[in-house]
């Protein structure tokens, strides 16, 4: 078993920003602005808020949080949008989610210039997506891809079981895997709630893609021997004997599952630092318009 580091994997990234965003202000041009927009104290958003401002700070991109309560009407958060799409400094920007119940998701994604979706979730992106155009990525499906590329995983001719359908993850990371691409080139299994067989499918994988959002779901029996295993999951989960009153997993039992696997990420540590790089690099896409 070999884990896959993807906080290292992470620092190499950033630290090639780094030094990109330093070239540009030594050549007196502006640094990559990124904003994002939270509506509400969800613990979760807050603690990935901290940490995109955190990133940008360490390579030197400009950071803006846009903070507001969770009693934020739809159309105030859409006019924030509009602020953001005409604003030339800003460079892409972000609309946190989950959004308050009152909020149409939908109706606010596609209310963001496709120039500025650094999140990767406009329509007009994940058509060119589907389409294999150039484009601007979701964040964490393109953290998977850059982690099984820098780990030279095979994945041509590989069968990629992905747990979860969401249009964050599962979806997008599923047609990733089945581009005539490297990495790629995978035949692609989708499994969720109303799949019959879900063991049966799992032990077929050669690589498993976990992102069903639930704690410890996969168990080494649905695991063949030797197969790669991208958790996407994370959770916390009380523990009175933790000092911060909790810890951390994913959605694969890491412990058990980890003896039979050939690479395994672990969480924290794995496709969670690699969302965040993912992001910048989005970032530094949409300042070039180099998608």
């Amino acid at each position: 078993m070999k884990r896959i580091d993807g906080k290292a994997i992470a620092t190499q990234i950033k630290n090639d920003i780094k030094t990109e965003v330093a070239a540009l202000i030594d050549n007196e041009q502006p640094a990559p602005h990124l904003a994002a927009v939270i509506v509400g104290e969800d613990p979760a958003s807050q603690t990935y808020i901290s940490s995109k401002d955190k990133a940008c700070k360490e390579v030197g991109i400009t950071s803006s949080i846009y903070r507001y309560p969770a009693n934020l009407s739809e159309e105030e958060l859409l006019e924030v949008v509009d602020f953001l799409n005409n604003d030339d400094d800003v460079s892409g920007f972000i609309v946190q989610l989950p959004l308050p119940e009152h909020i149409d998701a939908n109706k606010v994604i596609q209310r963001i210039s496709p120039e500025k979706d650094v999140d990767g979730f406009h329509p007009q992106n994940m058509g060119k997506l589907v389409m294999g155009l150039p484009s601007l990525l979701p964040a964490t499906p393109y953290g998977i891809m850059l982690l099984l590329e820098k780990y030279k995983i095979e994945t041509s001719g590989k069968h990629c079981v992905v747990l979860g359908r969401s249009n964050i993850v599962g979806t997008p990371v599923s047609l990733l895997m089945s581009r005539k691409a490297s990495p790629g080139d995978a035949t692609v299994t989708i499994c969720h709630s109303r799949t019959k067989n879900l063991k049966e499918i799992c032990l077929q994988a050669d690589i498993l893609i976990a992102a069903i959002g639930q704690p410890n779901f996969v168990t080494a029996d649905m695991v063949k021997e030797g197969a790669v295993v991208i958790d996407v999951g994370i959770h916390r989960i009380p523990d009175e004997k933790a000092e911060k009153g909790y810890h951390i997993t994913g959605d694969v039992d890491f412990e058990n599952v980890s003896k039979k696997t050939s690479f395994i990420t672990p969480v924290p540590g794995g496709v969670g630092a690699m969302t965040i790089a993912a992001l910048l690099l989005n970032t530094m896409k949409a300042f070039k318009k180099d998608f």
